[in-house]
């Protein structure tokens, strides 16, 4: 059993003083009654409850893929841009929710938002081995000793010395290339880049793991994902697996999003 305001405060975007206010205001109903004790104790499991006449949910974790728009960022909150939270709709926002990793104002493409601590960190440690993979649009044509010095792992601006990286060019969009990571220093791909003499025009982050962001996904849209959905973020592919996979839908489709 839990107190009916702690149980919509965990659920929602409401405030103790919020939901207390509504409860006076008769907008909260557990299962058929309007209630305005908050105090109330109820059964997240089997009680219905409902906020403003929309039904509050029980759901101890959630898993959310956004493909995001450029010049948002990935953040809980910020002063000045927008956010991939204030994407969300009112009947997904929760408070305990936050992006699993970042991508860069400019960068688009999939981003996990979740309430899931160590999966984040099961994604977002290098250690654990999960790769993430971009499109790339390069200001000159792509040239195949890139691959080479990526592999060997490549040292950028300040000395750091990457993590080895693979990466390919794409025989129909010579200014393209498609690179598989598996860690996330700061504007990363563009200084790797900028290390061999080239310039990062536009990126896009396509796949994490095994999970790859459905081509139908709009820019600013969002999906909650399955459990079997998850599971594939964990699981990984040889590149040039992956590399075969996405090769029919290159010119067909990610090339024209770059």
């Amino acid at each position: 059993m839990e107190r009916l305001d702690k149980f919509i405060s965990s659920m929602t975007e409401y405030t103790r003083s919020q939901i207390k206010k509504l409860a006076l205001d008769g907008k909260i109903q557990v299962n058929s009654e309007i209630v305005k004790d908050c105090s109330l104790k109820i059964n997240p499991e089997t009680d219905r409850i409902y906020v403003c006449k929309r039904e509050i949910t029980f759901k101890e974790k959630v898993y959310i893929l956004m493909n995001k728009p450029d010049g948002v960022v990935c953040a809980t909150a910020d002063r000045r841009d927008k956010t991939v939270l204030d994407l969300l709709s009112d009947d997904v926002k929760r408070k305990d929710l936050f992006p699993a990793g970042r991508l860069d104002k400019d960068t688009r493409g999939m981003v996990l938002i979740t309430n899931d601590g160590e999966l984040s960190h099961r994604i977002l440690s290098p250690k654990k081995h999960i790769p993430k993979y971009y499109l790339v649009r390069l200001k000159e044509n792509f040239c195949e000793k890139y691959a080479k010095e990526f592999e060997q792992g490549i040292i950028i601006d300040g000395g750091e010395k990457c993590l080895p990286a693979k990466v390919r060019g794409l025989e129909n969009c010579p200014d393209a290339a498609f690179l598989e990571l598996f860690e996330g220093k700061f504007h990363q791909v563009k200084r790797m880049f900028a290390a061999v003499e080239n310039h990062v025009e536009s990126l896009v982050r396509i796949r994490m793991g095994n999970l790859s962001m459905p081509e139908n996904l709009e820019s600013g849209s969002y999906v909650e994902l399955l459990h079997k959905d998850v599971e594939k973020l964990l699981k990984t592919q040889s590149f040039e697996e992956v590399y075969n996979e996405f090769d029919s839908i290159f010119s067909s489709y990610w090339i024209n999003k770059l």
